[in-house]
This record gives C-alpha cells, structure tokens and sequence, in this order.
C-alpha cells in the first residue's frame, strides 16, 4: 500500500487528484489540509509515501516547508508541486521535488506521476506474516491465504489448508500491509486474488479455486474487482457462452 496526502485549499483540484488516484487500488489517501501547519503534524503523524503540495498560496515558504519535513523524518518523501504557471518549476527541482503539476490538473499527467513513483519506489514483497500475541508468534505464508474475513474486531485467515488463524487486529491494519495481490472488495472481506476462479458481476461475487468459497463484493470496492478481471482477463483466451 502506498499513501499521499494534499495540501492545497481548492476544492475541485483536491477532488480531481483523489478521483484520478482512485483508480490505483493500492493507492489511498491519508489526508488533506488547507494549511501548512496542520498538514505538518498529520504528515510526521502519518507519514505518507507522496506529498501534493500548492506551492502557489497554501504554503507560502515551501523551502523551509520542506527542510521541517526532512529535518525530523528520515523517510524520503515524494513531493508533488501544484502551481497555476511554470515560473517556480526550476526552483522545485533544485529542492528534489519528484514532479511538478500545472492546475487546473490533467489527468494525463497526474496518471504518469503516479506511474513514475511505482516505477520508482516499488513496494516490497513480503511472502510471510507475523500474528503476535504475548510470547506466541505465528507465521503464515501469504500464498496459502485465501482471504481473510473481518469478526467484530478480529480478523480471520482462511487458509489453503482448510484452516481458520485468527488475529486480534482489524482488517484495515492487514489491508496496508499485504502484498500487492490482496485487495479489499468488501467492508468484512480481503482477498487473494490470486486464488480466484470466478468473479459473478450479476451476484456481486468471486468464487475461490479451492473449496468454492463464495466471497461477496460491493459496489464501493468496484473499482477494485474491475482491476483483478482486467488482470486476470489478460493473455488468456476468452469464449463467449
């Protein structure tokens, strides 16, 4: 999972980036701010992968704005300038900006930015978690995971196997940190999409290869389900019944 955050006071360029970035499942918005404070403390809070900045007016010294950020975190921050002309372009440059975007925001472009930083920064597989508790340490290979399904404030691993591994952590708290085949498709369910056999649009489920789970999705994770047929849907040879 890789997060950004904005900072800029224009409404429709907030919602232009956040419709455009929607379409990247594992791409999600941390948060939003209209002024350089706030957004300093929710940035060394949260610590997000990619940083929109309006280098315009919502942070006027976006120099020192920036030396703040590097000074007490050691993360190396991709910032994003959102300028109305070109005339402050070299100067983001020499201050390592990764990219900088003309407003209003062109898709296009803001689709390369986002392209560029997962070309350049792309996130590490991890094929094993850790589900600790107390002195116990249990270790799940995320190949053998069929999905996992939310209970209350537990969440369970259904497993290849046929076993059930319950975690006392919430489902949003795996969602950021499995690798980049496991999706959200609904508020309860995440999935490994590498074990789908069949996804039903009509009922609004996938069906797993082994046992012939039913996993229900949702229209609020849509965006999601389209982006694992695409996938699967691709070099394979398909009939129409």
């Amino acid at each position: 999972m890789q997060n950004y955050f904005i900072i800029d006071h224009n409404i429709n360029t907030v919602k232009k980036i956040k419709t455009v970035l929607h379409d990247f499942p594992k791409v999600t918005c941390i948060g939003i701010s209209e002024n350089k404070d706030d957004a300093l403390n929710l940035i060394l809070k949260n610590t997000p992968d990619i940083i929109f900045i309006n280098i315009d007016d919502t942070v006027d010294d976006y120099p020192r704005f920036l030396s703040e950020i590097r000074h007490y975190c050691k993360k190396d921050f991709a910032f994003v300038a959102l300028s109305d002309s070109r005339d402050q372009a070299y100067d983001t440059y020499k201050y390592d900006f990764f990219d900088y975007l003309l407003k209003p925001i062109v898709e296009l472009s803001l689709r390369k930015c986002i392209l560029k930083f997962k070309k350049k920064h792309p996130k590490k597989i991890c094929n094993k978690i850790c589900l600790k508790s107390y002195k116990d340490f249990h270790y799940l290979n995320t190949d053998e995971i069929l999905f996992l399904k939310a209970d209350n404030n537990t969440t369970d691993f259904h497993m290849h196997d046929g076993s059930i591994v319950s975690a006392y952590k919430t489902l949003k708290i795996f969602e950021n940190r499995l690798p980049q085949n496991f999706l959200r498709i609904h508020k309860s369910y995440i999935i490994n999409s590498n074990c789908i056999s069949r996804i039903h649009y009509g009922k609004s489920q996938c069906i797993i290869k082994k046992n012939s789970h039913r996993i229900p999705f949702t229209k609020t994770f849509i965006n999601n389900i389209d982006f694992i047929n695409t996938k699967l849907s691709n070099n394979i040879f398909t009939v129409l019944n």
